[in-house]
């Protein structure tokens, strides 16, 4: 009994210091005093975790605010001009954020691994430190020797550029204090912890309190401060989804680590429009800007390729040319299989189910896989007529037109639905040297007339595939069944 005796009284110390047992939900940020299963508020399974407020807080001096003194103003006598917004020096980035940085506003930046996160903070603190130094980039997972190393590879001198290894969000702030920076990048939020809270960092608690310090601290120094963020296995900013609340811009970096490419994309902004989107692509170098995106997309296609069409999609408000590649091969497995890269498989087994049961196409023994060259990803209903081209000339080994772009969403009756903005997305095919286009029929008159392009509107799928592919004479040796899926495709209605 005595000896269990120390182990009960740490148990009996430790119940006392503990003020009380809160549960908080990871994606709504709700706090409840009991565990369940389904958070009450969000209706989320299995995210309320579980933290202690400590009683010893209650004790302590409260911290004292961030916030400077503040009074009621009227809206009209509030000076737009006042607080001007900073550039970068990276256009892509200016872009998405709707022309540069609001003092005192918090960008979180989400991405996988690997992505160029970290990259593309470095180099927005060398084109700030080059205009109004000192930046401060504080980061609690790499030490100052890994950061100059990736400055030596950027070409970047770090003159102006503060680095800081620290995790201790209370350090962090005092050091700001004394530097008054005019940009501080945190690389990243779920590596700073509090000591006045239990847990370790990046923990639900842990993760709200510290964005929430530094959010304070933005508004009340007018220092913009950048934020990265680790994401989860399903592509979401990770710790409390309240933690996209409570900041101003949430931008995502997307793309393939094994390619490229990367897109800046806007999901929230309090400051500007979240329609505009931002092209690089990595290099030894650093991200560089790609201000042709659709050229560069298409600069390795060949013309009259068996498989290949070209599409015209939205990233934003942004129309960019790309090129779905599709190819078709009998099966070796009882079951073919259904593979795509970079487009919604869902969407492409509906559309490979049109093709079927509507025209007839025989893929029943047939493997189906549909590429995006580049390594974007095509959500959008107006990728289906390009992947429906890209299938059946695969199949029927014959080319689509090579100046032809394909809009059109797939309805599952094999009629073709209009699709956005399609106005838009013609004036770039045109200015890209495309001269025809096919599109659904009840577009509009007005949206399709675009000078140097020619439009072809039709109601379904099959008058677009008869459209779409080239009249080339069938090579010798074509199957009886190709022969019998040509004519079918190629008849009436």
């Amino acid at each position: 009994m005595n000896k269990a005796s120390p182990a009960l009284y740490f148990i009996f110390v430790a119940r006392q210091r503990t003020d009380k047992v809160t549960f908080l939900c990871s994606e709504c940020g709700d706090t409840f005093s009991r565990w369940e299963g389904r958070c009450p508020a969000c209706g989320a399974w299995n995210t309320l975790a579980e933290f202690a407020v400590p009683a010893i807080a209650k004790t302590k001096e409260p911290r004292r605010s961030v916030r400077t003194e503040s009074a009621p103003q009227e809206l009209a006598s509030i000076s737009v001009d006042s607080s001007p917004r900073r550039l970068s020096g990276i256009g892509e980035f200016n872009r998405v954020l709707g022309d540069g940085l609001v003092p005192g506003s918090v960008i979180l930046l989400a991405g996988d691994p690997g992505i160029g996160k970290s990259t593309l903070l470095l180099q927005v603190a060398a084109a700030f430190a080059q205009q109004a130094p000192p930046v401060v980039y504080v980061s609690g997972e790499e030490s100052a020797l890994q950061v100059r190393l990736r400055a030596e590879r950027l070409g970047t001198p770090g003159n102006g550029i503060y680095f800081l290894p620290e995790t201790n969000i209370v350090t962090v702030l005092e050091h700001l204090e004394k530097a008054s920076p005019t940009v501080v990048i945190i690389d990243s939020i779920q590596t700073m912890a509090s000591p006045d809270l239990p847990g370790g960092a990046g923990s639900v608690a842990q993760v709200r309190e510290c964005a929430r310090l530094f959010i304070e601290w933005a508004k009340s120094s007018q220092v913009p401060v950048l934020l990265t963020g680790h994401v989860t296995k399903e592509g979401n900013v990770a710790g409390p989804r309240v933690l996209e609340h409570m900041v101003d811009v949430v931008l995502y970096m997307e793309g393939d680590p094994l390619t490229s490419f990367r897109l800046l994309r806007g999901v929230k902004n309090r400051f500007g429009s979240t329609n505009e989107v931002g092209v690089f692509e990595m290099r030894e170098t650093g991200l560089v800007e790609v201000l042709e995106p659709s050229r560069l997309l298409l600069s390795g296609r060949r013309e009259n390729s068996v498989g290949s069409a070209v599409v015209s999609v939205l990233e934003g408000a942004r129309p960019l040319l790309v090129e779905i590649q599709g190819l078709t091969n009998p099966t070796v497995f009882p079951a073919p299989r259904r593979t795509g890269n970079g487009v919604e498989f869902q969407r492409l087994l509906m559309v490979v189910a049109v093709l079927s049961r509507r025209l007839g196409l025989s893929l029943a023994t047939q493997d189906v896989l549909v590429n995006v060259v580049g390594g974007l990803k095509v959500n959008e209903p107006a990728a289906d007529l390009g992947m429906a081209l890209a299938i059946t000339s695969s199949l029927r080994d014959e080319s689509v037109h090579p100046t032809l772009v394909a809009l059109g969403e797939i309805g599952l009756g094999g009629e073709l639905r209009p699709v956005p903005q399609i106005r838009r997305r013609l004036v770039e095919a045109a200015r890209l040297g495309f001269d025809r286009a096919i599109v659904p029929s009840n577009s509009g008159s007005e949206d399709v007339e675009v000078p140097g392009i020619e439009v072809s509107a039709v109601s379904d799928v099959r008058q677009a595939l008869r459209l779409g592919l080239s009249q080339a004479k069938r090579p010798s040796g074509r199957s009886g069944s190709e022969e019998m899926e040509a004519a079918h495709l190629g008849g009436g209605s």
